[in-house]
């Protein structure tokens, strides 16, 4: 029996260059709840995220981003923020970045993480009060180009997994 979630996983991949094409909403909806509904250490849900979708602010959102000038082409962005008082916040954050990245993708929408915290000037753009910490901003497109679904470069799985204790093989199935 296929496993959707695990196609969605086998076949997701960075996206960096968007079509001029809106996202419905009802998919971003799909995205940004995929984000409040991840899991969290105890529970504690330390994030805040701020959803971006008009053109201006999009290119505003871009504009310190060394890494991620792309954002300004993107259909919409996520800023994802954390309590800095939580010892949790940057793994939970993690999380949920990861959540919106594949229901995204199963949608047919792309993304990529852009920036890792240090975002004070991100944080200043949205409103974000002092006691968050920028962790990324995350845009959402649909792909300029067809992508290879499912080709990736990994290190093959015995390099990587072992069973039972290092350095044992891990027998496929």
């Amino acid at each position: 029996m296929a496993n959707p979630v695990f196609e969605v996983v086998r076949t997701v991949l960075a996206v960096r260059e968007f079509q001029d094409k809106p996202i419905p909403d009802d998919v971003v909806q799909r995205i940004v709840e995929a984000g409040r509904l991840s899991a969290s250490s105890m529970n504690g849900q330390p994030w805040h995220f701020v959803l971006v979708r008009s053109r201006d602010a999009l290119r505003d959102l871009g504009a310190p981003m060394r890494t991620g000038r792309y954002i300004a082409d993107a259909g919409a962005a996520v800023v994802v923020a954390y309590e800095k008082k939580s010892p949790y916040g940057v793994s939970d954050c993690s999380r949920a970045i990861q959540s919106m990245i594949l229901v995204a993708w199963a949608e047919g929408v792309g993304s990529n993480w852009t920036g890792f915290g240090e975002l004070e000037a991100v944080r200043k753009l949205v409103g974000m009060p002092d006691r968050y910490e920028v962790l990324a901003v995350v845009p959402f497109g649909y792909p300029k180009r067809a992508l290879g679904k499912g080709t990736k470069k990994r290190k093959p799985l015995g390099e990587v997994v072992s069973a039972e204790r290092f350095g044992n093989p891990l027998e496929p199935v």
